[in-house]
């Protein structure tokens, strides 16, 4: 590579904070909603696009046109839009979502990975980011207690809005994950299984999509009591609070979605012990998580992987672990058999027998 190359990509580099601080803007102002009109996907100028931001949230004035295609232009770039000419008077460009945009976009049921991004990139967090240098000259905090003087799930408890987005953003992630499983992985159907445990389950949602494919099945969501207070109720499953360091309820499979990533070892560990105590001989364990690549490589999963890495660095001072390290947790836990199933792009599955 050539120094101007290299001077090139350097600059790209230091000025990528601007993509997701994009991605936020796009979602606070429902850009996707607004341009997907429910399927059209007409590609649509930022001058008629401010119109309807305006209309939307009852501005006195217009949103600057020039602005917004500025933001446009560089998602396109991203791949987030896709730039199209439009044949109007003066010639402009106009926008329309990509695949990739698209998942922003909130279906029927309020779902969408646009309360993932607010989430990411919400005040508390970007403070938090100032500190993430300190949490490498001291790896015993997070930088986010750091930065706010409380882990960042004592300040989820403490802020109900930051708290509410926070399981939003979850939903938006694990809705879209769970439909891919269940069209993957049968073992929920597996004889003899009878109550499936999700344990940090937050509002149940998942939980419910399995037993809506498995209705058979009783399922029990277990969080922390004040999560599942405000719960919604959904045929076939009990709410049932409490502290999955002290114990988890008893099931014939106990399920975890992107729950040890959020953990120390130390904490892992216990975690796995208390699951294999309540589970029977012959329970499994469905444990999901994002799978830290063995080898380095330019693919998109391995770079989705390695900053949300960073990002658990920021704020929960854990990390993404390769999938030898979740085999020896099982091992030392005493379960006996494993097997890893890829069935999603992100998320790894990996079942646990007892």
């Amino acid at each position: 590579m050539e120094d101007k190359e290299a001077r090139l990509t350097m600059m790209h580099l230091a000025n990528l904070i601007s993509v997701p601080m994009a991605l936020h803007t796009a979602v606070k102002l429902d850009i996707p909603d607004l341009i997907w009109q429910g399927g059209a996907n007409l590609p649509i100028s930022p001058a008629q696009l401010a119109s309807l931001i305006r209309a939307k949230f009852s501005l006195a004035t217009e949103p600057d046109a020039v602005n917004l295609q500025r933001i446009l232009r560089l998602l396109a770039s991203h791949g987030v839009f896709e730039e199209v000419p439009d044949h109007g008077n003066p010639p402009a460009k106009a926008f329309r979502l990509t695949d990739v945009g698209r998942t922003l976009v909130t279906d029927d049921q309020g779902i969408s990975l646009g309360a993932y991004v607010l989430q990411h990139h919400q005040d508390a967090l970007v403070q938090a980011w100032a500190y993430l240098h300190k949490s490498v000259l001291d790896s015993s905090q997070e930088a986010f207690k750091m930065a706010h003087g409380v882990s960042s799930y004592e300040y989820y408890v403490k802020d109900s809005a930051c708290n509410s987005l926070m399981q939003r953003a979850m939903s938006g992630v694990s809705v879209p994950f769970v439909r891919a499983l269940l069209d993957s992985y049968d073992g929920f159907g597996s004889e003899g299984l009878k109550t499936v445990v999700d344990v940090g389950g937050s509002t149940g949602s998942c939980l419910a999509m399995i037993l809506e494919r498995y209705p058979g099945l009783h399922g029990i969501n277990f969080d922390l009591p004040e999560v599942v207070a405000d719960a919604p109720q959904y045929q076939g499953v009990t709410h049932v609070g409490g502290n999955m360091f002290e114990s988890v309820p008893a099931g014939d499979a106990i399920f975890m979605k992107w729950i040890l990533a959020g953990f120390s070892d130390e904490e892992c560990h216990k975690i796995m012990e208390n699951c294999h105590r309540a589970l029977p001989e012959k329970g499994k364990l469905i444990l999901c998580e994002p799978v830290a690549p063995e080898n380095t490589d330019a693919s998109v999963r391995t770079r989705a992987l390695l900053v949300g890495d960073i990002f658990l660095m920021a704020m929960y001072k854990s990390l993404h672990r390769a999938e030898s390290e979740y085999r020896k947790y099982g091992e030392a836990a005493g379960f006996s058999n494993f097997r890893s199933l890829d069935v999603d792009p992100y998320f790894t599955l990996m079942e646990f027998l007892k």
